[in-house]
């Protein structure tokens, strides 16, 4: 739906609520390069795991984003990040292969690391870039789900936890045509170039290359 309306406005922007966990963030971003288009994608989680900053009632969640940039010869830049600095499904991931997770996913109530993911239910994620991930993640939520009259804050349920009640998890996704903006061919050759530039840049002692997302 948004593909279609970018393809007459320019810009389209298509929110979902009563919905559930939706799989990777880039699936719906990469939809739009078959049609030479900027997709964007936001989420609420489906589990709080995240306190404000300073706090400890975990009102937010991992609430990951995702962008797609078509490019020309070059390899389509394509970022899927959660807020925090680990997913929660890492966590698990951990905690099922009996392995500890590294110092700065979580921490306990206390503000000390926690490293045991099995003891997960003890703490909380941290966000990433400290008070700047917990703000970003709060604007992703409210674009995800407040604005679509979807679950936000306490209202979000559980999945892990809680399996009869409706999620009622909120996402949205944006669709830009470049085309509006300006020639096609031309934004995709200066996306390539930029591309180019960044991974010729000089490295640092021991850096082998410079990766895109």
């Amino acid at each position: 739906m948004a593909i279609q309306k970018a393809k007459s406005s320019g810009i389209a922007w298509v929110g979902s609520r009563l919905s559930n966990h939706a799989g990777p963030a880039s699936l719906y971003a990469r939809m739009a390069l078959q049609h030479d288009m900027i997709g964007l994608y936001f989420a609420v989680g489906n589990a709080n795991h995240l306190p404000p900053w300073g706090g400890l009632d975990m009102l937010l969640s991992t609430n990951p984003i995702a962008a797609a940039i078509p490019s020309g010869k070059e390899v389509p830049i394509v970022l899927d990040m959660a807020t925090t600095v680990a997913a929660y499904g890492k966590v698990k991931a951990k905690a099922q292969r009996g392995e500890m997770m590294p110092e700065g996913w979580m921490i306990d109530r206390q503000g000390k690391p926690l490293l045991d993911p099995t003891k997960s239910d003890e703490g909380f994620l941290l966000p990433i870039g400290g008070y700047k991930g917990y703000g970003l993640s709060l604007v992703v939520g409210i674009l995800a789900g407040t604005l679509n009259g979807a679950a936000m804050g306490s209202q979000v349920i559980d999945f892990n936890k809680d399996f009869v009640s409706t999620t009622h998890t909120g996402q949205a996704i944006a669709v830009i045509d470049p085309s509006a903006f300006g020639d096609i061919d031309d934004f995709k050759h200066n996306v390539d170039r930029l591309i180019q530039e960044l991974r010729s840049a000089e490295r640092m002692p021991g850096v082998d290359r410079i990766w895109l997302p």
